[in-house]
């Protein structure tokens, strides 16, 4: 069975920052190597649409959303099958449920987390 598991989301000041961890587990993930995986995270505000944070190809290099840039960073530990986002600098406009999405780049099968919320608030 294929998972997702998101955590570190939570309540935080603005100002403050905040660690998301994505691990992806499921037979998917053992069957090939991590590396080959497209990781990106997105995130849905309350009566919005969900939007594109930020992008960790494989092989190539990060994007994110301008509301984002210089705040917050994308990364991968491929040994251990997780997915970064550290977020810094949070601002009230940035509270919503954060999601992270894999796609294998072999057959484009694509996975999604559960996602976390993360409320910033004074």
């Amino acid at each position: 069975q294929v998972q997702l598991v998101e955590s570190g989301g939570g309540l935080v000041q603005p100002g403050g920052s905040l660690r998301l961890s994505c691990v992806a587990s499921g037979s998917p993930f053992s069957g090939s190597p991590f590396s080959i995986y497209y990781i990106a995270w997105y995130r849905q505000a309350p009566g919005k649409e969900r939007e594109l944070v930020a992008t960790n190809p494989s092989g190539g290099s990060t994007n994110y959303a301008d509301s984002v840039k210089g705040r917050f960073t994308i990364s991968r530990d491929n040994a251990k099958n997780t997915v970064y986002l550290q977020m810094n600098s949070l601002k009230s406009e940035d509270t919503a449920v954060y999601y992270c999405y894999v796609r294998n780049q072999w057959n484009y099968a694509t996975y999604w987390g559960q996602g976390t919320q993360v409320t910033v608030s004074s």
